[in-house]
């Protein structure tokens, strides 16, 4: 077996881990909402119909930031439908989506579970059929105190104290066809810049996060950030990104290579943003906020217009691999590579669609194999980033050549280190670890996700079928195929 070896030292530094990387993302699609996040009757759920279960596991996951209402869904979205009595709200059609949606859960329902949850508000406005005037006016519900009309109508909805969020993002997706509203880079950008504007007259602090290509395979890649940025660069502080993963859409190493493809994506946003920087001689940078991720079986979706209109269906509610859990681990390991300028992040989404969380309407709760390595991250991950220096032997892959077959990643948090890296290949191999630059050191826990069969999954029937294992620490350590680790360390005396 070829060893793969991994440097650290306390010196090379990549940046602080932001916590708002360990976000998540809560649409109205199939079944988030409603019997996801939110069932009234349900056994587990509270007086105001939302499921404790779920809440607890949400906890657990470690979610710190939640963008809402959408996604797709926000682009014909319509906010006032959601707020006021329950009883008095319009039933519609969502285009997005083409389902039936209540409106029995909207804003101020969101902004009880999130705070329940403990998790930051990342909201999104209607930048396809609407625009900077109601745009503002949302910002106005939620962010001021009274003595407006929009602040004074939250406040007859019984929510006397304003919402302060702080991070909110202007649309969804504009690029794509698919979008209802969708735009060329050069009027989204108009329209971003206008929306921007007007959103932080109401409110200086808020930060706003432009839409960048929904996908690095989009044909306008590159050329939309650079167009979109020339337009509202003085308004915005962060660029999204989205990036999912299909297990059936290349083949099998490539898909578990999947964090090379994120990294190069992250490094093309990043020289796009700068060279605007340049171009209109700026001194801020905008970071980025990665704010869709996931693995996602696509190729398995159908489309709306294939679909009869629903109430609620059960949409994309991908069952999760043990490979699925190292890839989404390892993509958590990119993220943090990129910490200096990558600083939101959000998976989609958080229940039952492509989601760490599963539920049944009126039954359990259950970990996908995905949330171990994401839980175990977000808790873990803190203080800063360290570079670190690695060789592994290569694995071949037919979309990226030879790659890596580890990767990894550390932190640093006071006396506390973490190492978290990922066996990619399909034979096991030594991780060696070269920690000498930070004195004594003595190993802590060594946390585990691998299995014989790399396709296993969970469900309702048998929900820790795949869990994490724990084992002694060390600076040498045997990584199976296609597994995740984590491995904890406590400084003891500097060198």
């Amino acid at each position: 077996m070829t060893v793969a070896r991994l440097t650290l030292d306390p010196a090379f530094v990549v940046g602080p881990v932001d916590r708002r990387l360990f976000g998540s993302f809560v649409e109205h699609m199939g079944r988030c909402v409603y019997t996801g996040v939110f069932e009234p009757g349900h056994p587990r759920a509270d007086a105001g119909g939302l499921r404790t279960d779920v809440l607890d596991l949400v906890r657990e996951l470690g979610v710190t930031t939640v963008r809402y209402p959408g996604g797709n869904f926000v682009s014909a979205y319509r906010w006032e439908d959601g707020v006021g009595p329950a009883g008095d709200r319009p039933r519609r059609l969502d285009l997005a989506w083409r389902t039936l949606e209540s409106n029995a859960f909207g804003l101020n329902e969101f902004m009880r579970w999130a705070g329940l949850a403990g998790a930051e508000p990342m909201m999104a406005v209607n930048l396809g059929t609407r625009g900077p005037a109601e745009a503002a006016e949302l910002v106005e519900y939620c962010n001021l105190d009274a003595g407006t009309a929009a602040a004074d109508l939250r406040r007859e909805h019984g929510v006397a104290r304003p919402h302060d969020i702080r991070l909110w993002c202007l649309g969804n997706e504009m690029d794509g066809p698919w979008q209802i509203g969708s735009r060329t880079a050069e009027e989204y950008g108009r329209i971003a810049a206008r929306a921007g504007h007007a959103m932080k007259r109401v409110d200086p602090g808020i930060e706003l996060v432009a839409c960048g290509s929904s996908d690095a395979g989009m044909p306008t890649f590159a050329a939309w950030e650079a167009t979109v940025l020339e337009h509202a660069y003085d308004q915005v502080d962060y660029l999204s990104l989205h990036a999912y993963y299909d297990p059936e859409q290349y083949d099998e190493a490539s898909f578990r290579a999947s964090a090379v493809h994120l990294d190069a994506s992250i490094d093309a946003v990043l020289a796009t943003a700068d060279h605007v920087r340049a171009k209109l001689r700026r001194t801020k940078r905008i970071n980025l906020a990665l704010d869709e991720w996931n693995v996602w079986y696509k190729s398995r979706h159908v489309e709306p217009e294939n679909r009869g209109i629903e109430d609620n269906p059960a949409l994309i509610e991908d069952d999760f691999t043990v490979t699925d859990a190292m890839v989404v681990g390892n993509l958590l390991i990119s993220m943090l590579r990129h910490a200096d300028r990558l600083t939101v992040g959000c998976q989609a989404q958080l229940v039952n669609i492509i989601a760490p969380i599963r539920t049944l309407p009126g039954g359990p709760a259950w970990r996908q194999t995905i949330f171990h390595p994401f839980a175990r991250t977000a808790r873990l991950a803190r203080g800063t980033v360290l570079r670190p220096a690695l060789t592994a032997p290569p694995m071949t892959t037919g979309r990226y050549g030879d790659v890596p077959a580890v990767d990894a990643v550390a932190t640093l948090d006071g006396r506390d280190l973490t190492v978290f890296a990922v066996n990619r290949g399909t034979e096991p191999i030594p991780l060696r670890l070269d920690l000498r630059a930070f004195g004594v050191l003595r190993p802590g826990e060594h946390l585990v996700l691998a299995n014989a069969d790399p396709h296993l999954t969970n469900t309702a029937d048998n929900p820790d079928r795949v869990t994490l294992a724990v084992r002694p620490g060390g600076t040498e350590v045997l990584m199976p195929p296609v597994s995740w680790h984590a491995l904890s360390y406590v400084l003891m005396r500097e060198a």
